[in-house]
């Protein structure tokens, strides 16, 4: 099981996303569960990032939304959310 840590600027992020989203709750907390079950289950279709994200992975809520989060250990069994949002908005 994955330990999950929400970063502060995630807090903020989430918080407006949940605003404008509340009908995605359901799939939200269902991709998070699935998450820190498997952080690498094809669902969710992680990946990780280059370039000014370099570090970071991502994993998918829904087709328009994503996650950033990045590994704070070797062993991959702690993982800190940094960013919610769309394709557009995250990357």
């Amino acid at each position: 099981m994955i330990e999950i840590f929400w970063g502060d600027y995630f807090k903020k992020r989430y918080k407006k996303w949940f605003q404008k989203n509340q009908n995605l709750a359901n799939i939200f907390e269902m991709r998070v569960t699935e998450f820190s079950t498997n952080p690498f289950n094809p669902v969710l279709k992680t990946h990780s990032l280059s370039g000014r994200l370099s570090g970071c992975w991502a994993f998918r809520i829904n087709y328009k939304f994503r996650i950033i989060f990045r590994f704070l250990d070797e062993n991959k069994t702690k993982v800190q959310l940094i960013d919610i949002g769309s394709h557009g908005e995250v990357y």
